[in-house]
């Protein structure tokens, strides 16, 4: 059975400035990097792929990839379309937020999801780095017992498909 995360790998235009926002900006520390030229299935690389990962308190870990050669569309990610969440203290969450905005960086926040609050920034590549704090309540949120998210999905599809929803 799945135990947990082990790391989440993204693509990023540059390895260093990638290493600086997560390393030196969110105090994540760069574990681990390695040059891929051949891929453990036989795959080449015609320049090589710098794979680098930045470790979490709980052992997973952030991981890129930088491939010079291989074509990707790095844009400013939606919030909607992708994002990650990272979870950290509540009083780790306002001294994030201030220093966000010393560096003069675009932050966004603080916003209250009702059992998180999260302020949110933008990675070099373009995507949305959300640091959440859990509120009280947090735990009663997450279960599903109490938040009946299998019924809200079966509402959520019934009406996408407008057919009448089961009562659950």
């Amino acid at each position: 059975m799945i135990k947990g995360l082990h790391h989440n790998a993204y693509r990023c235009r540059d390895s260093e400035e990638t290493r600086k926002f997560y390393e030196e900006f969110l105090g994540l520390p760069l574990v681990n990097a390695f040059k891929i030229e051949t891929t453990m299935t036989g795959r080449k690389t015609s320049a090589g792929v710098l794979h680098s990962f930045f470790q979490l308190d709980d052992g997973s870990s952030l991981a890129f990839f930088e491939a010079p050669d291989m074509p990707f569309e790095f844009k400013q990610q939606h919030d909607f379309d992708l994002h990650i969440a990272l979870k950290v203290e509540p009083d780790v969450l306002e001294r994030m937020f201030a220093k966000g905005k010393a560096e003069g960086r675009e932050v966004r926040g603080i916003s209250d999801h009702k059992f998180i609050r999260s302020i949110y920034f933008r990675d070099p590549n373009g995507y949305v780095i959300e640091l959440t704090a859990k509120i009280p309540g947090t735990e009663g949120a997450m279960d599903p017992r109490q938040n009946r998210a299998r019924a809200v999905l079966d509402a959520w599809q019934a009406d996408k498909h407008g057919r009448p929803a089961k009562v659950a």
